[in-house]
């Protein structure tokens, strides 16, 4: 169990906008935003994203849909549970080739831009993050999943991470507009805050329109 019970009530895995995605999320007082994490159920093997710790009533949940294949890791700064929960159900780990040389725990595969980690799941490298060579991953060209540098900390809307945290705001900017240019995204899964299930792409534009590079 990788939730002690004190905590337990402030994870709850939950279907998402498709029938094969549920997310789970831990509350972060520090910056008053979730912290989410993805599960996208799937016969060939079940894929998490950024995973954090799981209760043990969501850890049945998701044994009962076949644990985990693959954990995915946008960034050496979303790490967080995926060690523990690879070992745990024997799942092999993935994480951003730009930090393979530092990164903070083992991985079985790095990711490049254009790489698909499995069928229907596209890599997209960001540049000018706070770490080299961000991930983004797009599920089956519809639905966007960010790691840090998109963010929601409120409802309906998106941002991006504050100057002082980017490594160089004009790269970011334009990651942010080469995402907007996907006309197909319907939903956009943010790692920390909340997360856009219509119109992702239009939400998208508004975001890419409201930055300036510098």
């Amino acid at each position: 169990m990788l939730a002690t019970k004190q905590f337990q009530n402030i994870f709850a895995m939950k279907l998402l906008h498709r029938y094969d995605l549920y997310g789970w999320s831990n509350f972060d007082e520090e910056r008053n935003i979730d912290f989410n994490s993805i599960a996208w159920i799937r016969p060939q093997g079940n894929i998490l994203i950024d995973p954090v710790n799981i209760s043990s009533h969501d850890w049945k949940h998701l044994s009962s849909l076949g644990g985990a294949s693959w954990i995915a890791i946008t960034n050496s700064d979303h790490v967080r549970a995926a060690k523990q929960i690879a070992n745990s159900f024997g799942a092999k780990i993935a994480g951003p080739i730009a930090e393979k040389d530092n990164f903070p725990i083992k991985c079985d595969r790095w990711l490049a831009d254009g790489d698909e980690l499995v069928q229907g799941l596209q890599v997209l490298e960001l540049q000018g993050s706070k770490t080299p060579g961000e991930l983004a991953l797009l599920l089956e060209k519809t639905t966007l999943i960010t790691g840090d540098l998109i963010r929601a900390p409120k409802a309906g809307t998106l941002t991006i991470l504050p100057d002082s945290k980017l490594f160089d705001r004009a790269q970011a900017v334009a990651s942010v507009q080469r995402l907007a240019k996907i006309k197909e995204i319907e939903a956009v899964l943010v790692g920390d805050g909340w997360s856009i299930f219509r119109d992702g792409s239009v939400v998208l534009q508004e975001l890419a329109a409201s930055l300036q590079p510098n």
